[in-house]
């Protein structure tokens, strides 16, 4: 087996890696960069191998950094198969079709800023892609069940086991056994710390010969979960006596979930009754229809809460927003609101308006629970930015910031070497999807318990 790595190498995003096995090529994910608008140029560039020429293709998961390429993938020749665990397979649908409409409309926008002489990025005048590509992408997506072994061409079988990071997300083992040796090689996709709310732990691949492991967090352990639920208590209170807003980016797949999921577990400790919840995202409410579609994969905790008052996704205060006059209404309210909107990064999608309305008063309170990539909005606004530019205004930032890793959807350092240490045969490791000082840490981690670890770089190829 051979692998070259295209993406998500040095960086968390735009995952995607080349497999050829059983002479056969594959890809695992075909994911979107994301970050500064240079980074996502990037997008429009020719991908390093033929689309044409790939047999396959298996994904870890529904994240658009792990997916959001796919539409120009086959746009550009690809037309073979797209195996994703069954959630996954739902969750396409919703985050692709999300995608090419914002896609669609920053077009749109551009074309007529052109029109009338104004200002516009000629990148953005026709779409990454269109509703169109995305269904000629769902057309070729097959649905697996985990720890289903499935024979994807002769001497190449595919197993999925649970990653524990979203509904859905899988670890990816492929096993060649054309040759005189059998060769496993096992991708992690993105792994979920152990108690994440909602879902099952990451299940542990029997063994490898190697393994490509994410490093997101390689470089820092989470805070305590209970530490976090308190502190999460403390700043609602705050800002309550603040008389502000809380905003909170989350990503519409996972994160707005989870979030519901702990205001209603701690519905009446963190006071939540008497503040208006708002989740201001027309995907996260098509994402909650999957999620009730997919209740076998929650842990038994989470089935108890579905089954319980209140119900995280039907609490009585709890507004969805669903077109953008409902949207933008949200921003006349001057105390008393938690708006959980998309993007989590803050590079897109209705957050931006929030915080363009709200970051300028005091009294208002930006709370980040996920990663922050490099380059983009969420990433300056972590980093202590005075001012920040949004949807083309300066915006000078008065607001307080909170980030809680307690709640990331990311395993952090030890639950990596822990999910490690449980595979048999010893693999090698090649760390991907982090940027590079949590990688080299990790490496380091993992060298002082005598295990080969490399860090994948974009061109590189590697036996297996």
């Amino acid at each position: 087996m051979k692998i070259r790595f295209h993406g998500a190498a040095g960086e968390v995003t735009g995952s995607c890696h080349e497999v050829e096995a059983a002479g056969r090529r594959l890809l695992l994910d075909c994911g979107l960069i994301q970050g500064s608008r240079e980074d996502e140029r990037r997008n429009r560039d020719p991908f390093d191998f033929d689309p044409a020429r790939i047999d396959g293709v298996v994904m870890s998961h529904a994240h658009l950094d792990h997916c959001g390429r796919l539409p120009l993938l086959v746009q550009r020749g690809f037309d073979g198969p797209i195996w994703a665990q069954r959630a996954t397979a739902d969750l396409l649908r919703v985050m692709l079709e999300d995608a090419a409409r914002i896609a669609e409309g920053d077009a749109e926008r551009a074309r007529r800023r052109r029109a009338e002489g104004r200002s516009f990025d000629a990148d953005e005048l026709e779409p990454l892609y269109t509703q169109a590509d995305v269904q000629a992408v769902l057309r070729l997506v097959r649905g697996l069940e985990y720890e289903e072994p499935l024979a994807l061409f002769p001497g190449l079988t595919l197993t999925l086991r649970d990653a524990g990071h979203i509904l859905g997300s899988a670890s990816v083992e492929l096993v060649d056994s054309s040759g005189p040796e059998p060769r496993t090689l096992v991708y992690s996709g993105d792994l979920g710390p152990k108690g994440t709310p909602i879902l099952r732990d990451a299940v542990v691949p029997p063994r490898a010969d190697l393994v490509l492991l994410e490093s997101t967090y390689g470089d820092r352990a989470h805070r305590e979960r209970a530490a976090t639920i308190e502190e999460l208590g403390r700043i609602f209170h705050e800002a309550w006596e603040q008389g502000g807003n809380v905003l909170i980016p989350a990503f519409a797949v996972g994160r707005s979930q989870e979030l519901l999921y702990w205001f209603a577990r701690h519905y009446e400790d963190w006071g939540l009754g008497r503040w208006r919840i708002f989740l201001d995202s027309p995907m996260a409410t098509r994402v909650i229809e999957v999620y009730d579609r997919h209740t076998r994969l929650f842990d038994e905790d989470a089935r108890r809460v579905w089954a319980g008052k209140p119900h995280p996704f039907r609490m009585k205060n709890l507004h969805i927003s669903l077109d953008q006059v409902q949207s933008m209404a949200i921003n006349q309210i001057r105390g008393g609101a938690i708006v959980i909107a998309g993007s989590g990064m803050c590079t897109g999608g209705r957050i931006r308006h929030h915080l363009r309305h709200q970051l300028p008063y005091e009294r208002n309170h930006v709370l980040f629970v996920g990663y922050q990539a490099r380059g983009t909005l969420g990433r300056r606004l972590v980093d202590g930015a005075a001012h920040v530019r949004v949807l083309g205004h300066e915006v000078p930032v008065r607001a307080k910031r909170h980030t809680v890793g307690g709640l990331s959807a990311h395993a952090d350092q030890p639950g990596l070497l822990d999910w490690y240490a449980r595979i048999g045969g010893r693999p090698r490791v090649v760390l991907v999807h982090g940027e590079d000082r949590p990688r080299q840490v990790l490496a380091e981690m993992l060298q002082k318990r005598n295990v080969v670890a490399d860090l994948a770089r974009p061109g590189e190829t590697m036996l297996v």
